[in-house]
């Protein structure tokens, strides 16, 4: 059976929001939801990427604002967002990585999202949070060790290669990305703990919050996941 033809008979999950600070595994966890329910992933990022690309009026707007060194306004990746909210593959949901970024862009979802109906129905956004603690992200993060002839992954906490520093591959030296340090990721993880902090307050009040334990193993915060969005309070 084609994934279309699944797709096109699976019942609407709606919005899927998910937060949780770099190294928490939403990008694995996001993956494993677009397989399931056949709903596109949407990151602002990748959004940004695509207009630029396509020499889109929205994306000639955010060129010239990146190449003078200027951040991109929250009205730019907010249009680019309704957008691509607004295109048939959405009609029974889709997740959203990496946006709403702040209690403002958050307001604006809502309101776009108001009126907006998935296979006829009013679903308003699920969120779910993948808590981790502090020092397990470290060790996620400054472990992480590539192999710069092969793009091979290790974690030498988690995922060590045989001889430490050395690709299995190939033997290869691996190295430590600059970004990787835990300077560098200490700075990051303060950074979004307060840029964040405000938004899990803002979805926990309005009751739309869902806490998931991402210091489990994967599969074991996927079952979490799954369990919240087939049961959550809206369905």
């Amino acid at each position: 059976m084609s994934q279309g033809t699944s797709a096109g008979k699976m019942p609407a999950v709606g919005p899927i929001i998910l937060l949780g600070a770099p190294g928490g595994g939403k990008g694995t966890q996001a993956k494993v939801i677009v397989e399931r329910y056949h709903v596109p992933q949407i990151s602002t990022g990748d959004l940004l990427r695509d207009h630029v690309a396509r020499g889109t009026d929205l994306g000639r707007q955010a060129k010239a604002i990146m190449e003078s060194g200027g951040l991109v306004s929250d009205e730019l990746v907010c249009n680019m967002v309704a957008e691509r909210l607004g295109r048939p593959d959405c009609a029974r949901g889709f997740i959203l990585d990496g946006f709403p970024r702040t209690v403002a862009q958050a307001q604006w979802l809502d309101g776009l999202l108001a009126g907006k109906l998935f296979d006829n129905r009013k679903m308003p956004p699920i969120v779910i949070n993948i808590a981790v603690d502090y020092n397990e992200l470290l060790k996620r993060l400054t472990g992480r060790r590539s192999c710069p002839t092969c793009g091979r992954i290790y974690n030498i906490y988690f995922q060590p290669p045989r001889a430490a520093d050395v690709c299995d591959a190939d033997g290869a030296k691996l190295i430590t990305r600059r970004d990787d340090t835990e300077e560098v990721i200490s700075q990051r993880l303060k950074a979004y703990e307060q840029q964040t902090l405000p938004l899990t307050d803002y979805y926990r009040k309005q009751g739309q919050l869902h806490e998931v334990n991402g210091n489990q193993t994967p599969d074991a915060v996927t079952g979490e996941m799954l369990h919240v969005i087939s049961h959550g309070d809206r369905l």
